[in-house]
């Protein structure tokens, strides 16, 4: 950050050599100091303050993720499923702040994991404030939250406690530490010794966040198997359709209005100029709106493709590209789920795992040198994307981000839903699911309603019981 600088020795000479002249060079500069400390002042403000904005923002996707949730559900497990909602941000806050942030950033550390400030102890610090906490935490809830909805109408509160805590307090950080902390293994952010010189420019999260609430949601969801009626007798799909669609869309447009805190809000700071001495009032502010630019793009083309499957060719063309392709990732690995009776209530598991992935390989494709260079500067000849002509190792060490954030989510999660499993903590009785959690659980329906396909289910029960019963 440029700051003013006086020095009365050198102003000195410029206005006489009485005493008067000495006098008059400390009042100017004194005046010069205190006009420097509040633009350094204002600076931090402004820069925090946008940092909160861009945290509120995110913080209100936990109210999408409830609404679509909800939406997405039966309605006899509309309570259940919004309260697990509000868990993933309680325990996710307390778990996080005693010890995600620390393993997450807590420096200085190795390459693997943070060592400090657990419970928060010694934070601040002059690089980082309490707006970066909060900023992070509403990150990793958000990772939780994507786990939950794979797992949605048939898993016990407990599993959602044991999960949403593990999940928040230490498997996402440590991920989140190895390309998000300057000291990561994989970062961008490293001074030295960058993965393929270049390391993983996951700038807001695709393999981070997105990834590891996917597959840990792929694992979850695996383990309990398919909801009750989700195939038949023959093994084909049967649609088990959400009770709401205007909770749907409701969810739906929470979560793309909290976008634009996640995407460019991910720049941290905003009062940042880039030095370009050709473009006027081009700084750190014009790439933010850039970015918001490109999420809206990118997502307006992804919606279109998948509701009608063709899309119109505009600029910014590259990120046309990364929705238009997201979307057939969607839809084919919804195809490979119901191939391999896999049952995701939210297509979680497959939204954010699989089009997540794509999201690290796109930038590994189509990062532009400019734009790298913004961000990470001070390191010429910086590989940016294979069809930018800067060669492959940014795309190199993306793959390896997806080969790692697999293995450690699933090396992790894996074993915690199984062991979940094992002891009965998992996934709720026949009954309870045939009723519905809000009745078993929760006190009551959420709201009268009327589900055709609950009363084929249970039509089909009965029956099932009616036919072992005769024999």
């Amino acid at each position: 950050m440029a700051t003013f600088t006086c020095s009365a020795a050198h102003l000195r000479p410029l206005l006489g050599t009485d005493a008067n002249a000495t006098s008059a060079a400390e009042y100017i500069c004194n005046g010069f100091d205190a006009v420097s400390n509040m633009f350094v002042a204002a600076t931090y403000a402004i820069d925090n303050t946008y940092l909160l904005f861009s945290t509120y923002l995110v913080f209100s996707m936990q109210i999408g993720f409830a609404m679509l949730c909800a939406g997405s559900v039966r309605a006899k497990n509309t309570m259940n499923i919004m309260l697990t909602n509000v868990l993933d941000a309680a325990t996710g806050g307390l778990s996080y702040y005693l010890f995600g942030f620390a393993l997450a950033y807590g420096s200085p550390s190795n390459g693997f994991i943070g060592k400090h400030f657990f419970g928060l102890d010694n934070f601040p610090i002059p690089s980082a404030d309490y707006s970066y906490f909060l900023y992070q935490w509403s990150f990793a809830i958000a990772a939780a939250g994507i786990t939950s909805g794979s797992i949605a109408e048939r898993t016990q509160f407990v599993a959602y406690l044991i999960y949403s805590s593990f999940l928040t307090g230490l498997v996402y950080p440590i991920v989140s530490h190895w390309f998000w902390s300057a000291d990561g293994w994989g970062s961008a952010a490293r001074e030295d010794h960058l993965l393929f010189g270049s390391g993983v420019i996951d700038f807001a999260g695709s393999g981070v966040v997105h990834m590891v609430g996917g597959i840990a949601g792929l694992w979850g969801a695996w383990v309990e198997g398919p909801r009750m009626g989700r195939f038949d007798s023959d093994g084909k799909p049967v649609t088990l359709r959400g009770h709401s669609g205007t909770l749907v869309v409701l969810g739906t447009f929470l979560l793309w209005f909290g976008w634009y805190g996640f995407n460019p809000g991910s720049f941290l700071t905003i009062v940042k100029t880039y030095g370009q001495t050709d473009t006027p009032f081009y700084g750190q502010w014009s790439a933010i709106g850039r970015t918001a630019v490109t999420t809206t793009i990118a997502g307006s083309s992804a919606a279109l493709t998948t509701l009608f499957g063709k899309r119109l060719l505009t600029d910014p063309w590259a990120a046309i590209i990364c929705g238009f392709v997201a979307s057939w990732v969607l839809i084919g690995f919804n195809k490979l789920a119901e191939k391999l009776k896999y049952d995701d209530p939210l297509e979680a598991a497959q939204l954010h795992g699989g089009c997540g992935a794509w999201g690290i390989i796109f930038t590994g494709l189509f990062a532009k040198k400019s734009y790298v260079n913004e961000i990470y500067p001070g390191k010429p000849g910086r590989p940016h994307g294979l069809f930018m002509g800067g060669g492959g190792r940014l795309l190199g060490a993306h793959l390896i981000q997806i080969l790692v954030v697999t293995g450690w989510v699933s090396a992790t999660m894996g074993p915690l839903f199984f062991l979940l499993h094992k002891l009965g903590l998992l996934r709720i009785s026949s009954d309870e699911e045939m009723a519905g959690i809000d009745v078993t659980s929760h006190g009551g329906l959420a709201y009268e309603f009327h589900d055709d396909n609950d009363k084929t289910i249970k039509n089909s029960f009965m029956i099932t019981n009616m036919d072992t019963s005769t024999v």
